[in-house]
């Protein structure tokens, strides 16, 4: 195994770096792991899928490895080390640890009632959804509205478009409206965008995107709906909506003011491990939210997360990957990061005409074109700096570019299960639940289809200038 990392390493170029990535002195070939984690994660469940479930989290570790070894023979332990804890104490355990709180707690919330999926119901839940993510985050009105859908259609012969069209508004597009909607605002929201800055020039976007979607759902699900007729109809009546768990509506909102709370309040006070930085506030907020986990642990009935299905497969499967994911794709984006100094020059440059003026039209498809591979949070802040990275003359003379990246991170990261966190951990639940969803591909089908043709039209209004 060693001669073959060695090998892989003579087709990299030699690196003498003090510490971490420098992007500028990166050969594309370092992404090649991050590549190969992306095809194993659209190929394997086609080709292998009982390989995949058995040992997707030993891939997903070999692909880490396979940048983290080479790399380490060359640049050296040390700032090897600080690319990891840079990647696992900044980027993935804050990550994973607002997922594990939100999945916690909203599977301690059972909507019980014996609703039917059709058409109108189905929209209303999408335009609830919608609505909700900007304001308890895409994650966490993901989490809480996921399951009761998935009850409302599990006698649908055709429910999959149900779920790629929640990813699409719930878990992405409705969190375009404030910073606490998706994380790419909130990290604008740290670098000084104003909160109601946001809101005030992502409702037009937002509103259109929504609408549009909303209207081809409702239309791709009437079609379905008839072309079932009285199959396979559930013949018990239609009883009212009960919700049970209600005291998780309060962990909620704490995990909503956390999240608040580690943006806003600075006492000054942090640590740094290995290069990276860790401040108080960062690890008060991790750690009450293991403890808000617990306690919906504690005060939930067992028969209401029965209700839910609830167990711990979706979210160990999304810990596992996206632990392999951060590390994996490390260097594309320091090489993004690069700017005009590093491999991706090329694309680096289409975003501005010769006159050096931004080009938004391009802002908005080449942040959300990355945004879908990805994480949408780095690749917004890659832009963002890119861009100017000063929030005021962001908001004020570039406000139209600041939209475009705004817009291209929030929607697009729609256009894959990994362009933003709850995209994939839609997918397990719903695997969960027995739906046959998608393949990677499959569902980029899906999005090519229906999403890619709604953000031409939203070019058109918002960036065609």
């Amino acid at each position: 195994m060693l001669k073959r990392v060695l090998a892989l390493s003579t087709l990299l170029p030699g690196m003498a770096m003090a510490a971490g990535l420098d992007g500028s002195t990166m050969s594309l070939n370092w992404i090649i792991p991050f590549a190969g984690l992306l095809l194993s994660i659209a190929l394997f469940p086609i080709f292998a899928p009982h390989f995949w479930h058995d040992n997707f989290g030993k891939v997903a570790a070999f692909w880490g490895a396979l940048f983290v070894v080479p790399f380490a023979l060359h640049a050296g332990v040390v700032p090897t080390a600080e690319v990891i804890v840079h990647a696992m104490l900044e980027e993935y355990i804050p990550f994973i640890l607002i997922l594990f709180a939100l999945y916690t707690v909203s599977g301690g919330i059972l909507v019980w009632g014996n609703l039917h999926g059709s058409p109108k119901l189905n929209t209303g839940i999408l335009a609830l959804g919608t609505v909700l993510a900007s304001i308890m985050g895409t994650t966490g009105a993901a989490m809480l509205l996921i399951r009761p859908i998935l009850k409302a259609n599990d006698n649908r012969l055709h429910n999959v478009h149900v779920v790629v069209f929640f990813i699409f508004l719930v878990a992405n597009v409705g969190g375009g409206l404030t910073p606490l909607g998706d994380p790419p605002l909130f990290l604008g929201f740290l670098k000084g965008v104003d909160f109601l800055w946001t809101v005030e020039h992502m409702a037009g976007p937002v509103l259109l995107m929504s609408v549009l979607l909303l209207a081809m759902f409702y239309a791709i699900d009437s079609y379905y709906f008839k072309k079932e007729g009285v199959l396979p109809r559930d013949k018990t009546p239609d009883s009212a909506l009960k919700i049970y768990g209600k005291r998780n509506f309060v962990l909620l909102a704490a995990i909503v003011g956390l999240v608040v709370m580690s943006g806003v309040w600075k006492p000054g006070i942090e640590w740094e491990v290995m290069g990276s930085h860790l401040g108080l506030q960062d690890i008060v907020r991790d750690v009450l939210l293991l403890v808000i986990g617990a306690i919906s642990l504690k005060i939930t009935p067992a028969q209401v997360r029965a209700g839910n299905d609830f167990n711990w497969g979706p979210i160990l499967e999304v810990a596992k990957l996206f632990a392999g994911i951060f590390i994996a794709m490390a260097p594309a984006i320091a090489i993004l990061q690069a700017g005009t100094s590093g491999a991706m020059a090329g694309l680096v440059k289409l975003v501005s005409y010769a006159d050096g003026t931004p080009h938004d039209a391009m802002y908005f498809w080449l942040t959300g074109t990355l945004s879908a591979f990805l994480d949408n949070a780095p690749t917004y802040l890659v832009f963002f700096n890119l861009a100017h990275g000063d929030a005021a003359h962001m908001m004020g003379p570039m406000a139209s570019t600041l939209l475009a990246i705004s817009s291209g991170a929030v929607f697009m990261g729609a256009m894959s299960y990994i362009g933003n966190a709850p995209n994939f951990m839609v997918k397990a639940v719903a695997e969960d639940r027995g739906v046959k969803m998608p393949s990677f591909f499959g569902y980029m089908a899906w999005s090519l289809a229906c999403l890619l043709p709604v953000c031409i039209v939203m070019t058109l209004v918002f960036f065609h200038y």
